[in-house]
């Protein structure tokens, strides 16, 4: 690849805004709130799938006493309706027959609002679990809430500083090739953030590594626009008076 040495050096400018918005990155990660912050929003998952399993239970519930509820309904209204059938019928037999009937409903209405009285406690218990889940919920949001308040107020001077450094970044990336520019983020995003570094005394400002014998007469016979890598840890090495060539 060929670029001026002007460009080249370019992207020291660059990598010198890029190396500060790390810092800054690493400052705001390294807030006091930012633990904390993150052990509630790995409870505030866990208190949330927990939920997910009391509404599953409570939804169940509340279901069978729905049921539980029709089917009295259905038998109340068999014993209405053979209650009636009774009050109007002279036939021994029909007589004997609607009392055994009524009777056998009786039974089935009482046990199912036997079960209705125990569904009606699981809905009850399930609720409460609910509501107290709510409420442990509605603590961590009310301590997240604090933590971030306290976390934004201390990284305010950080978060001017990197909004204004970002602004710098911008302006400096504009000015550097498109070519130039793309290989540079290539090799900073394998060089743990660093892509360009200073040739100084023929030592890499990248990995420290200091050229010798065949690395070192490469890289001086390079033309002044090639762009050449450190052939250590392959990030650009930007030449200048001071690299001792």
């Amino acid at each position: 690849m060929k670029a001026t040495p002007a460009d080249q050096q370019e992207l020291l400018r660059l990598q010198s805004i890029d190396t500060r918005l790390q810092q800054l990155a690493h400052k705001l990660g390294a807030l006091p709130q930012t633990a904390p912050l993150a052990e509630l929003a790995q409870r505030e998952t866990a208190v949330r799938g927990t939920r997910a399993e009391a509404i599953g239970a409570l939804e169940d519930a509340r279901s069978e006493l729905t049921r539980l509820e029709s089917d009295v309904a259905v038998v109340e209204a068999r014993i209405a309706r053979d209650t009636d059938r009774l009050q109007h019928t002279s036939s021994v037999k029909d007589v004997q027959a609607l009392e055994a009937e009524l009777a056998s409903l009786a039974k089935r209405r009482s046990d199912l609002e036997d079960q209705e009285l125990v569904v009606m406690e699981r809905v009850e218990d399930a609720e409460v679990v609910v509501s107290s889940i709510d409420l442990q919920r509605a603590a961590i949001e009310s301590e997240v809430a604090e933590l971030e308040a306290e976390r934004d107020a201390a990284a305010g001077g950080i978060g001017v500083e990197r909004e204004q450094t970002e602004r710098d970044r911008e302006v400096v990336a504009a000015g550097v090739p498109a070519e130039l520019l793309a290989f540079y983020e290539q090799r900073r995003a394998r060089g743990a953030g660093v892509g360009a570094a200073l040739l100084r005394q023929r030592t890499c400002g990248g990995c420290t590594m200091t050229l010798t014998g065949s690395d070192l007469e490469q890289v001086r016979r390079s033309a002044p626009d090639d762009v050449v890598q450190c052939p250590e840890c392959d990030r650009i090495l930007v030449r200048t008076d001071e690299s001792g060539l």
